[in-house]
């Protein structure tokens, strides 16, 4: 594939919806924004074919880095990150899709150095979060003292591991899964917290063991000051992502062009 040097290479690990949405996008009006598309992986790779062109088709992950990308966007399971994200920020910026894997707290600190270690940006895009970038600000100027946060779901769309939801009928109206840290929650329902994991690290002073789940958000600051937003996402029933989170990945992905060795909410 001939393009501009100046183009930036974009590998995408993983082709659910979402990936699939971002793969288009990048085909189609990728390289008009400078975006050249390196590589596609997935786990089940015959999904890929007939989809995405046979030049494009990445079969082995381990190899990533023949093909020189300047940005792996994650959109796969958190299970990716743990495997690859130091890897991957050894040769890339990397933007992960699946921050609900940075509960880990040992994980969290390894990509964290990685990323200061080579140059690296770790880009935790906002997904369905509203006023992320401003619970950054806060976290970094000291100001941030609480963060409480509620998510509601159609019981189709979510991704639990055991069996929490197994008596649940359709009747039965509004039901409390959870009341806890984001880092209990993530390891709960890895695919559908996301939006709460990328808080968390927004609010990194705070760190993943003071948010509670339920997309409220309600903010505290010093002398009174409080901020609560209320984002209505809507989502097909069994979709685990919201419908305005696909444009939402795509304008984080379009920031994505180096912050230096940093973690950046974008």
């Amino acid at each position: 594939m001939d393009t501009d040097s100046s183009s930036l290479r974009v590998g995408v690990v993983g082709y659910g919806h979402l990936g699939q949405f971002l793969v288009d996008k990048l085909l189609k009006a990728g390289p008009g924004l400078g975006l050249v598309l390196g590589f596609v992986w997935n786990r089940n790779p015959d999904k890929l074919q007939g989809s995405v062109p046979a030049e494009l088709i990445l079969d082995d992950l381990s190899s990533f880095a023949n093909r020189r990308c300047d940005v792996i966007v994650e959109v796969c399971h958190p299970q990716i990150v743990r495997d690859f994200g130091h890897e991957f920020l050894s040769k890339s910026h990397l933007m992960v899709g699946s921050p609900s894997a940075l509960s880990d707290p040992d994980l969290n600190q390894k990509l964290r150095q990685a990323s200061l270690q080579h140059g690296r940006t770790l880009y935790i895009p906002s997904g369905a979060l509203w006023g992320g970038q401003d619970i950054q600000r806060m976290n970094n100027s000291g100001t941030l003292k609480a963060l409480f946060i509620r998510m509601s779901k159609h019981p189709s769309c979510f991704r639990l591991t055991g069996h929490v939801l197994g008596d649940w009928t359709e009747g039965e109206g509004r039901r409390v899964l959870f009341r806890g840290s984001v880092a209990d929650l993530c390891p709960l329902a890895p695919n559908n917290v996301n939006t709460m994991a990328a808080a968390a690290v927004a609010a990194g002073t705070l760190g993943f063991t003071v948010f509670f789940f339920t997309l409220h958000v309600e903010v505290t600051g010093p002398d009174g000051f409080s901020v609560h937003t209320v984002r209505r996402n809507p989502a097909k029933l069994g979709a685990v992502t919201g419908s305005a989170t696909y444009n939402s990945f795509w304008n984080s992905l379009l920031i994505c062009r180096g912050h230096g060795g940093t973690v950046y909410l974008c």
